[in-house]
């Protein structure tokens, strides 16, 4: 429904519902969509050649759903993709649903064949709205062509507020070629819809007085910090209480990793000393994050001995998984600050000594690799030379697998949305168009994807999209031969039996040769010296993509490790070593 307020004057202009929609993207602030045209939303693409919104347009779908995903992350701002109805619309399906499950702020916009077709299984015809109601905050089907600037309106809205996500609009041919009076709403009315945005004041407090009272306290910073920008609340909030930070996968960088109070990444392969201080704490303040198995391991055993101050902004995520004591809803950036202003007003426990077991933890059991003897490069050196190279200024992106765990580790995380991955989706392939998308946001930045030998097969096609629309990512290949996550699996619980993950890419593809018939450049490194040669080389090209191939060893391990559905206390730094814990020191 409309805003009653909207004016419905009658000197609206007359518009097609085409080009009421690239209206209704321009009044949206829209710079840059991401898409590929088709017969059902070919009416859009007449009017977009008259409109300053820029179009990149992809070689497939998935690539343009995840390039809008990489442009939000990295600037904070909605993401944009289009599609055709049918095929086109569900190859945005995968780029959909991880950005449903990463929480990512884009507006899908498909065509749909005409609306008195709809249900009679008409060419190209596709549920996109029935498929993708699952995986969106919201979806819309518009049949007519005056209501195109409502539903736009209100997608936009409901993506950025409250915890972000996808919101699909899909629109019928007739609607778009159909003309009707352009009205854009003064305001938008979503009964029901009424994020929780400012926290409890006296749940605020409770948690204060509960974080005060703390032996043995640690933050974990979650995803939703990113999302709500509040790291300077962060910073605000470590600066007064100097509490041990754990950031998960998808808040690496929210915290300088630099910082002693940075304890790393927790969960499956986070750090002992990340994973140690959760199952040791009395207080977990966990702020933006939603206890994914990933992190907990098996969930009755996870910071047994804490009680839980959980902050979100869904509710739906409170106690959800792990219960919490003290429940917070609210906006990250409102709760971090309200919880600094209220502490300002307590006497703090001392925690020196707690500090003082965590930071050791740290320094005894930092995250590391062993040197190949067989004469390959160690990828976790690879990935490492590329973070000293390319510093902490350069904004990272990766596919999913052991390069990403290492990527975690390795890389110089010091800044906030500079580390772009896809974690709840795990989706392979999400590299190369996300880091095309954060180029295009972040134009006068460095962008650098890792990704595997096996993600980047999937969706490599972009490069071609890079290439002919200046967008110059480096893209480093950590070709190890083999589906790697799945080979160490195979190889941990599978008595080495390694079925069907064996690439054979140092046989097809040739990398390099690939990405010169895209239009990148190709670069290889097989030895340490080659590794510097390749990238003084990529850093000097600054025009276009360049791609580079690293040649690492295949049977390289994730380290530490918790065995999924174990316990984190069962934590291995390597194949059959557990850590030493001294909580003697405690």
């Amino acid at each position: 429904m409309v805003n009653e307020g909207t004016a419905r004057r009658k000197d609206a202009p007359v518009l097609t519902g085409a080009q009421a929609l690239i209206r209704s993207l321009e009044k949206s602030g829209v710079e840059v969509v991401f898409g590929l045209p088709g017969g059902a939303i070919l009416p859009f693409y007449d009017p977009l050649c008259d409109s300053p919104i820029r179009h990149i347009l992809v070689r497939h779908e998935q690539g343009a759903g995840h390039a809008a995903e990489g442009y939000a992350v990295a600037t904070g701002r909605v993401g944009v993709c289009v599609a055709t109805s049918g095929p086109g619309a569900t190859n945005l399906v995968t780029a959909i649903g991880d950005a449903y499950m990463d929480s990512i702020p884009i507006v899908a916009i498909t065509g749909q064949v005409n609306s008195a077709s709809i249900g009679t299984d008409a060419f190209q015809e596709a549920d996109i709205r029935g498929i993708t109601t699952p995986i969106t905050k919201h979806n819309f089907l518009v049949t007519r062509a005056e209501d195109i600037p409502e539903k736009v309106k209100k997608a936009f809205h409901i993506a950025s507020t409250g915890r972000p996500g996808p919101v699909l609009v899909d629109i019928s041919k007739d609607a778009l070629n159909a003309s009707a009076p352009f009205h854009w709403p003064d305001g938008i009315e979503l009964p029901g819809y009424k994020p929780t945005v400012t926290p409890n004041g006296r749940q605020l407090s409770q948690a204060a007085s509960v974080i005060a009272g703390a032996q043995r306290p640690v933050l974990v910073a979650g995803g939703g910090i990113v999302r709500s920008r509040a790291w300077d609340e962060l910073a605000a909030f470590e600066e007064l209480t100097r509490i041990p930070v754990v950031t998960t996968l998808m808040a690496r960088g929210v915290f300088p990793q630099s910082s002693e109070l940075n304890l790393g990444m927790p969960g499956m392969h986070g750090t002992v000393a990340a994973v140690g201080a959760i199952q040791r704490a009395d207080v977990l303040i966990a702020v933006g994050m939603r206890f994914d198995d990933r992190v907990t391991g098996k969930l009755d055993s996870f910071a047994p001995r804490a009680t839980v101050v959980h902050a979100d902004i869904d509710p739906a995520e409170i106690g959800k998984n792990r219960n919490a004591d003290v429940p917070i809803v609210g906006d990250a950036r409102k709760v971090l600050s309200g919880l600094t202003g209220r502490l300002k007003d307590h006497r703090m426990a001392d925690i020196s000594a707690w500090r003082d077991y965590v930071i050791d933890l740290k320094m005894r059991y930092p995250a590391g690799w062993e040197e190949p003897q067989n004469g390959l490069l160690s990828p976790q050196k690879v990935i490492s030379r590329i973070g000293e190279h390319f510093g902490p200024d350069a904004i990272y992106v990766t596919g999913v697998g052991q390069h990403q765990m290492w990527s975690a580790h390795f890389l110089p995380l010091e800044h906030p949305a500079h580390w772009l991955t896809s974690g709840g989706a795990g989706t392979m392939g999400y590299c190369v168009p996300a880091a095309m998308g954060a180029q295009v946001g972040c134009p006068d930045q460095v962008v650098v994807g890792i990704d595997g030998d096996g993600c980047f097969q999937m969706t490599n096609q972009e490069l071609t999209t890079c290439a002919l629309n200046h967008i110059p990512v480096k893209i480093a290949v950590i070709n190890n031969n083999t589906l790697g996550m799945v080979r160490q699996w195979q190889s941990l619980f599978y008595n080495q039996r390694y079925s069907q993950t064996d690439l054979d890419t140092d046989l097809v593809p040739d990398f390099p040769k690939l990405a010169e018939a895209m239009g990148c450049v190709g670069l290889r490194a097989r030895t340490p010296e080659e590794v510097t040669e390749v990238l003084d080389k990529a850093s000097a090209i600054t025009d276009k993509p360049v791609v580079m191939e690293f040649v690492c060893e295949k049977d390289a391990m994730v380290w530490p490790m918790v065995a999924a559905g174990t316990s984190n206390d069962e934590i291995m730094i390597a194949r059959g070593m557990a850590p030493q814990w001294h909580e003697e020191e405690l």
